[in-house]
């Protein structure tokens, strides 16, 4: 795992509470990491600020952040920070659109990692690629971590979603990518390190394809303990030197979309650690669809790993 020297905290100018400043806050001090608090300020939420004084008539209320200018918002954030002796720094913006100027930020800065808070979203917006959080999934070029209001519980619980095998064509070192960030959060901020691979057995593949719809009837039992211990020592050998307990690691039939959800709550996740891969041209259209899938239905945060040639193959 690349070493996370500084983080870059994506903050909704538009929101009264912050929970991924107040995580960055925490792997900053456990990592020795910078803070670069930034608010990409579009013409939309200009015109919000300004709609809402003209309803008003009045100035910005202290009480709602979310009615502070951007740099008072950003400066009330980072001094509560400042005085844990964390290095933070504030940038405002005026670019759109919103995507972006977020990405453009990305690399002019050279962050490690991005923090965005993140919300459910409708189906409808998700297909249609209208929300920031699916687009950035896609394109963002560093690990991305997407966070919810409910905060990490101590210890907190890692979970590495792993794809051994990888029947979900990720590439190989994407496994180990995965591994290593969740097994350096772990560490960072003493918490337990899980590894779960989620697999649909040949069983059920074969009688969903009409490639050889007959080869479920013929599957014994035994041949589907075959393959369920073939997937445990695949694991095992995955996850040999990452330091993972054998009573934490976690092998469950079913899609990923159905399995990590309800994993991560048997678990009582924190964070979830999962890759997304990307592809040019007119596939890029269903880019991380699994990775989007699981997020909507995750009880907790999301850490997305991208492979290590993933900035290579972005057209901007």
């Amino acid at each position: 795992m690349r070493h996370i020297n500084k983080i870059l905290v994506i903050v909704d100018p538009t929101a009264d509470i912050h929970p991924g400043v107040d995580k960055a806050g925490v792997l900053a001090q456990k990592l020795d990491a910078r803070l670069e608090l930034f608010i990409c300020d579009t013409k939309a939420a200009r015109q919000a600020r300004m709609t809402a004084r003209f309803r008003t008539g009045t100035q910005p209320d202290p009480a709602r952040p979310s009615a502070a200018e951007p740099g008072t918002l950003l400066e009330s954030l980072a001094q509560p920070l400042r005085e844990r002796g964390i290095a933070v720094t504030t940038e405002t913006e005026c670019v759109d659109p919103l995507l972006m100027g977020l990405l453009d930020r990305t690399r002019r800065t050279t962050a490690d990692l991005v923090v965005k808070d993140t919300h459910h979203h409708s189906l409808l917006r998700r297909t249609l690629l209208t929300n920031t959080d699916w687009q950035l999934i896609r394109s963002c070029p560093v690990p991305l971590l997407l966070t919810k209001p409910e905060p990490w519980r101590w210890p907190p619980q890692i979970v590495a979603a792993i794809d051994p095998g990888h029947v979900n064509d990720k590439p190989e070192a994407l496994d180990h990518d995965i591994l290593g960030h969740a097994a350096a959060l772990a560490a960072a901020l003493q918490g337990d390190l899980h590894a779960l691979h989620a697999y649909l057995p040949i069983a059920v593949v074969a009688a969903a394809t009409a490639v050889s719809p007959s080869l479920a009837a013929t599957l014994s039992d035994e041949d589907l303990k075959v393959e369920e211990d073939d997937k445990r020592k695949q694991i095992a050998t995955l996850v040999a030197g990452y330091g993972i307990d054998a009573k934490r690691t976690r092998l469950e039939a079913g899609g990923p979309v159905e399995v990590l959800p309800r994993a991560a709550a048997s678990l009582h996740a924190d964070i979830v650690v999962l890759g997304a891969i990307s592809r040019s041209g007119l596939q890029r259209a269903f880019i991380g669809s699994t990775a989007e899938d699981v997020l909507d239905r995750l009880p907790c945060d999301a850490l997305i790993i991208k492979p290590p040639n993933f900035a290579d193959l972005l057209p901007f």
